[in-house]
């Protein structure tokens, strides 16, 4: 019956959907005129847009979807101002922004995680966060982290260049125009959706444009090349809930980045790009002028390319301004993560051995009834931050809330965590903050244990039931560490854990805190329902379908 339910619900609005071709409204993206750089104000506001031609109310970073490109250079000192202007009572009206993939060591308190690391951003207030990225380059991105706000429009790309890349012999073009955004798109907004179980998108969007079944031929995204060109795209997978096999029609690719990480090239025709994960490739645009599909084919049930769904259009300068009548090949060199290596400092921490690491954690993710249990505690946001529990004298877990959620690690120990899927939902994203961690074995049915030069990444695929993930990190960055499921249905349904990483010494690593930050939580807990947003967003999930979480 439960599968029934399931099946009923993917005929429903919030059911995946592809698009209608339209010859004649594919365009080529406008230069990111609103990019901004890494010292600037980040309004979030609301917004009525139709990206898929699907007129609706949005919660935006910037006024756009995706979000502005955030610019920096290696080295470069971040000070972003998040101002909330939110209005719209049916979404959220608080936010939290969380730069994903930038350790913030020495500064967990703005890694923008609701209820883990701060109390979020009220409605007509803001906060500063100030951090730097130290040694990072490469390719990231931003996004709300409060409830599943990021479904409602909130994630923007974040790229940080490095002047002296040692590939940049590899490409002569990478630029604000090769960021390449992969989204799924709802016509119902988060805080309902939060209550229905299964639920799928209503189209996908590369770089912010897309259609979705039944609506009006809108535009689709074009990506302009010029011949013997070489390119570095950043693609950037901004999915709430799907993975997307990205590939371009008659084109190799060369990973060069995996999540801010290097590694050593690798050629490849087709990449499965987990929610949360980020690839630079190089692609030599050495073929005939013409016209080429780039394809973005969702793990939503019954995705197709028919029409041209899940698509945008690789388009040759001399080409005619028509969409392409390219044909997709079978994959014959698709991406296995266990084939990444690492390119700087290549090997896992600790004795090469499994098992054999300071710390050895082992972590089932179990659904029951659409909640998710992690070794059978399901997460709930504890109603103090676990930082301001850590700045207030607690330490053991014992003492820490979510009771249950909350791991301590000593400091500057190897961890070893092997993550295993248990029930359907899988393939899971997993990401841990704070950190890259290496990916000792990989996820699948013949993946083998590598700790010579695994891949080193922050989000991973923990596989399907009855296969396990397991990664190594230090645990050299002092305060908690949310890690999580980046499927935003599963994260809100209970699939989370903390990890404290040395809660004694969380003041010396931190300093002191600014005052803004120990503001945010008398304002967020002075606030009514009503201030809150979602208003009746339970009535109305059960207003669509009878198949909702519980309580």
């Amino acid at each position: 019956m439960y599968f029934l339910c399931l099946f009923a619900l993917s005929i429903l609005s919030t059911s995946h959907a592809a698009s209608i071709v339209s010859r004649s409204q594919s365009r080529p993206l406008p230069p990111r005129s609103s990019s901004l750089g890494p010292v600037n104000d980040l309004t979030i506001s609301n917004k009525m847009i139709a990206p898929d031609g699907f007129m609706r109310s949005t919660s935006l970073a910037g006024g756009t979807f995706p979000g502005p490109l955030i610019k920096a250079y290696k080295g470069d000192h971040f000070a972003i101002n998040v101002v909330n202007e939110l209005r719209d009572q049916d979404m959220f009206l608080s936010t939290s922004v969380h730069w994903h993939g930038l350790f913030q060591n020495g500064t967990n308190y703005v890694d923008g995680v609701s209820f883990v690391t701060q109390c979020p951003i009220s409605q007509n207030d803001s906060f500063l966060h100030q951090f730097e990225a130290n040694n990072q380059a490469g390719t990231y991105w931003y996004h709300s982290h409060y409830s599943s706000q990021t479904c409602d429009g909130l994630r923007g790309p974040l790229v940080i260049y490095d002047p002296h890349d040692p590939y940049r012999h590899l490409y002569d073009v990478d630029d604000e125009n090769t960021v390449i955004t992969l989204a799924d798109w709802y016509h119902i907004v988060s805080p309902i959706l939060n209550h229905i179980i299964g639920v799928s998108a209503n189209s996908t969007l590369i770089n912010g444009l897309g259609r979705y079944t039944g609506g009006p031929m809108s535009d689709l995204a074009v990506v302009n090349v010029e011949y013997r060109k070489r390119y570095r795209l950043r693609l950037v997978g901004m999915s709430c809930n799907p993975s997307f096999l990205f590939s371009i029609d008659g084109h190799n690719l060369t990973v060069i980045e995996a999540d801010g990480v290097l590694t050593e090239p690798l050629l490849v025709d087709s990449l499965q790009i987990f929610a949360g994960q980020r690839y630079s490739v190089i692609l030599n645009a050495n073929k005939p002028v013409a016209n080429y599909w780039i394809r973005a084919l969702p793990s939503t049930a019954n995705s197709t390319f028919n029409g041209g769904l899940n698509s945008a259009i690789l388009r040759y300068n001399g080409a005619p301004d028509a969409d392409p009548t390219s044909n997709q090949t079978k994959s014959v060199m698709p991406l296995l993560e266990q084939n990444l290596h690492t390119f700087f400092n290549p090997g896992a921490p600790g004795i090469p051995e499994y098992g054999k690491a300071d710390i050895n954690l082992r972590i089932v993710a179990n659904n029951i009834g659409g909640v998710y249990y992690m070794n059978g505690v399901r997460y709930r946001p504890p109603t103090v931050p676990v930082l301001l529990q850590i700045m207030s004298g607690a330490q053991q877990a014992t003492d820490l809330m979510p009771d249950g959620s909350v791991i301590v690690l000593e400091s500057n120990k190897v961890v070893e965590l092997t993550m295993v899927t248990g029930g359907f939902g899988g393939p899971h994203p997993i990401h841990l903050h704070g950190h890259a961690f290496d990916v000792v074995q990989s996820a699948g049915a013949n993946a083998t244990f590598n700790y010579k030069n695994p891949v080193r990444r922050d989000v991973a695929s923990s596989g399907i039931q009855g296969q396990q993930l397991v990664i190594r990190w230090v645990t050299d960055n002092s305060g908690p560490w949310f890690l999580h499921c980046h499927i935003d249905w599963h994260l809100d349904a209970g699939f989370a854990i903390v990890m404290a990483e040395n809660p004694t010494g969380a003041h010396n690593h931190l300093g002191k805190v600014p005052n803004s930050w120990e503001n945010l939580c008398p304002i967020y807990n002075s606030l009514t329902e009503s201030q809150l947003g979602g208003v009746n967003s339970l009535g109305k999930a059960a207003n669509i379908t009878s198949l909702l979480l519980p309580g």
